[in-house]
């Protein structure tokens, strides 16, 4: 085995020790290049790997044999192919970016050394999870990185409203793993295995079982199961609930968690899984359906947010429901060419919103903003540069990958095509509107942080609390050198991946895609090139709904600002409806959290009082009294009443005697 695989994820795993148990000894300087070394150390052993996979050097085998249990092996053990090498790059990266970035964000924060720790140990789960090759360490990669971000959502635990989002981000998770995990146990029992490449081996045999004592497709409920995992982990409707909240961390947990990392686990592992969907169209079109529900529905709720982050991480929640409705039409590979892309320019989105939170002495309103572009040139720039590849504008990374998705359902001929392609391409005008949105609001027209005086948006809980006039700045070069470098990707990497991913042997062997869905066929059958792509979107659909989508934005935000104020009289009650999330968390407190606690009540009233407390313990004390009233009678303490008893008990033993006799 090559050692640069036990590299990649354990440096990263050093790293977070180091800062973790000796952060007080090693001081912030050693904390942050102990952690910052150790995720350098696993990017450039990610690279060796992958140019070591292109020239066809893979490998699948046992690190660790944990335990046996009859048949069945639970083991530590690595997969390293194009897949998890490309998905290793994007993780290692993006998590390098972010530990630079945030010794210019956190310098303030008295908790510096647990967060490096934290991102560390976050990058370690990560790569467990995408390099291995068996369920049993999916499973424990899937959880790691679910409890890190628990702690990083919550990371400043005296805020009430970060504990309620780090909870809620736990228990809605909590949810979608109950499903994985029914899901891993099915393939278990049925493969006899929990080895990728034999349960991969049983496919067709487990396509012609069914659930016992029903006609139910054993593997559409499988895959089903499996999905709903990826539902919580890549917050897909109704399980995305907790995505926004999470916001409430601090912004470099944003970036890696909703950028390349957590939200991204649930895409990888139904590409990973794919000999096994490409068996259940009725799992591909619960795919695809809920993907296509997410693109459309979560993008309105980006018009009308307020917070820079909340802004983005709604778009965040939008492109996922892209790379699920690339899945659900088997077009894996550009599921993962998307996450791909949209590692780099959410990443960098993300970071110039906390470098635009830190010039505005941490306020996220963007209607307190305004022309910050002549205060912060770099970070109006690379903001820039990321809204363009996120809409998709053409020979941008984001582009190349979101056309790919569109043109990719075209092909499909699952029942739920025709919704997912409608639902696809309204998405485009609508992420061109609510980014552009942002956009203008932050960057250009009216400077309106001169009127606001207080700004205390996170309380004194971060440690970065503002009052009075606000004068924006751009920010340190810890802050900004991230974001240079995550703008060239976000721009050029669509033009050089697209071919090789897509249209070339990549993922032969790797991704399985059955011949009779034919979406990836389709693709590469109108495909002539990265340039000619570029040129010919001018003339579609997309590319004129994102050019509306900007010129509207522009035309209510900079030009006739009363348009949005109109529009929200007129449409009061779709306002209110967008304002309170489609009432998803209310129905959610009342129906599961309402009904968990009635039961819990009901549980309380009859089990702990009554069955409990009354019958079994106060009964039992009860028993004993009543039994030990009756005794005391016999127990009266005169030797001439226990005299009179011996004698009553002989005289019974003789009579006895001599009947039996």
């Amino acid at each position: 085995m090559n050692p640069l695989y036990l590299i990649v994820p354990f440096a990263p795993l050093v790293g977070a020790i180091l800062a973790g148990f000796f952060g007080k000894q090693i001081g912030r300087a050693g904390a942050h290049t102990a952690t910052i070394a150790g995720v350098a150390i696993s990017l450039i052993a990610s690279i060796l790997v992958f140019m070591d996979v292109m020239e066809g050097n893979t490998f699948n085998g046992t690190l660790y044999e944990w335990a046996v249990v009859g048949t069945l092996v639970f083991e530590v053990g690595f997969l390293i192919d194009t897949l998890t090498a490309t998905m290793m790059l994007v993780v290692t990266s993006v998590s390098l970016m972010v530990h630079i970035y945030t010794i210019g964000y956190m310098e303030e924060d008295e908790g510096y050394q647990r967060f490096f720790s934290y991102i560390s140990l976050f990058t370690f789960s990560m790569l467990m999870l995408v390099m291995s090759n068996n369920f049993l360490q999916l499973f424990f990669g899937w959880e790691a990185v679910g409890l890190v971000s628990y702690l990083l959502i919550g990371f400043w635990y005296t805020k009430p409203t970060a504990i309620y989002a780090n909870l809620k981000a736990f228990l809605v998770n909590r949810v979608g793993d109950f499903g994985f995990i029914l899901g891993i146990g099915l393939i278990m029992a049925s493969a006899g295995s929990m080895n990728y490449a034999e349960v991969f081996a049983q496919a067709d045999n487990l396509a012609a079982q069914t659930m016992p004592g029903t006609d139910w497709p054993l593997l559409a409920v499988a895959c089903i199961c499996l999905f709903i995992g990826a539902m919580g982990k890549s917050a897909q409707f109704p399980l995305h609930v907790w995505l926004p909240d999470s916001m409430e961390g601090p912004t470099p947990i944003s970036a890696l968690i909703h950028a390349a990392t957590m939200v991204t686990a649930g895409i990888f592992m139904v590409s990973r899984m794919s000999p096994l969907f490409e068996l259940s169209d009725i799992a591909l079109n619960f795919v695809l359906v809920i993907g296509s529900i997410t693109a459309l529905f979560m993008g309105f709720l980006g018009i009308i947010q307020n917070d820079i982050k909340r802004v983005v991480a709604y778009s965040t929640l939008s492109q996922l429901g892209y790379m699920t409705v690339a899945l659900g039409v088997s077009a894996y590979p550009v599921a993962i060419f998307h996450l791909m892309t949209h590692a780099f320019f959410k990443a960098l989105l993300f970071l110039g919103a906390g470098s635009v939170i830190i010039g505005m002495h941490h306020d996220q309103d963007i209607r307190h903003m305004g022309g910050l572009w002549k205060y912060m040139p770099i970070t109006w720039l690379t903001s820039l540069l990321g809204s363009l590849a996120l809409i998709g504008t053409p020979f941008f990374s984001g582009f190349y990958s979101k056309d790919s998705i569109i043109e990719a359902v075209h092909f499909s001929t699952l029942p739920a095509a025709d919704f997912a392609y409608f639902a696809v391409v309204a998405g485009v005008f609508i992420t061109a509107f609510y980014s552009f949105r942002m956009y203008f609001l932050v960057f250009h027209g009216k400077e309106r942080f001169h009127d606001v005086q207080h700004h205390d948006d996170h309380g004194d809980d971060d440690h970065h609390a503002h009052h009075g006039p606000v004068q924006p700045h751009e920010s340190r070069w810890v802050v900004t050198l991230p974001l240079i470098l995550l703008a060239i990707p976000s721009v050029i990497i669509g033009y050089i991946a697209v071919e090789p991913m897509l249209h070339g042997t990549f993922f032969e062997g790797v991704i399985t895609v059955n011949p009779e869905h034919g979406a990836m066929a389709g693709l590469s059958s109108i495909f002539h090139g990265a340039a000619a792509m570029g040129v010919h979107s001018l003339q579609t659909a997309p590319f004129w709904l994102a050019l509306g989508g900007v010129v509207a934005a522009a035309v209510c935000y900079l030009w006739v600002p009363a348009i949005p104020a109109a529009f929200m009289k007129a449409l009061k009650p779709v306002h209110t409806l967008l304002d309170n999330k489609y009432y998803m968390d209310k129905f959610n407190e009342v129906v599961f959290a309402g009904g968990a606690r009635g039961l819990g009540e009901a549980l309380w009233k009859f089990g702990d009082r009554m069955l409990i407390d009354g019958l079994l313990v106060n009964g039992s004390a009860k028993l004993v009294g009543l039994i030990s009233g009756v005794v005391r009678f016999a127990q009266s303490g005169f030797i001439y009443h226990y005299a009179f008893a011996m004698i009553l008990g002989v005289l019974a033993m003789i009579i006895t005697f001599i009947t039996l006799k």
